[in-house]
């Protein structure tokens, strides 16, 4: 349904940087390198990040929220932890959230931009 996003960050360098950490554990790697944007995905670029020079953040964030699928539940607890460590905010641990049709497992960041990503996955036990 949807072939592909991108999130506007205010310094490429450094978002690339980071989102090279926080995919891995979701199996997401850099594909593509161009001068203005990199694309990353896992057989084609799914995850584009663009520069918007001068973009600002605001104090409740400004950006997209992106969910990302995990495989499992430990994929979760690794892309919280990569992303705490290269600098995210920690918007909610993971953890597991019963709600009334479906129950996940989740965990969700905001990088330096204020966009906010979540991993989530869906246990069966």
């Amino acid at each position: 349904m949807i072939d592909h996003i991108s999130l506007a960050v205010s310094d490429l360098e450094r978002a690339v940087a980071f989102y090279e950490r926080v995919l891995a554990p979701l199996g997401l790697a850099k594909l593509v390198t161009r001068e203005r944007m990199v694309g990353f995905g896992k057989t084609y670029p799914e995850i584009w990040i663009n520069p918007r020079p001068g973009m600002t953040r605001l104090p409740d964030g400004n950006g997209a929220h992106l969910a990302l699928r995990a495989g499992t539940m430990a994929a979760v607890d690794a892309f919280h932890a990569a992303a705490v460590a290269a600098g995210a905010v920690s918007e909610s641990a993971p953890a597991l959230r019963p709600h009334d049709r479906v129950r996940y497992y989740a965990a969700f960041v905001a990088d330096a931009d204020g966009n906010r990503i979540e991993a989530v996955t869906f246990p069966q036990d």
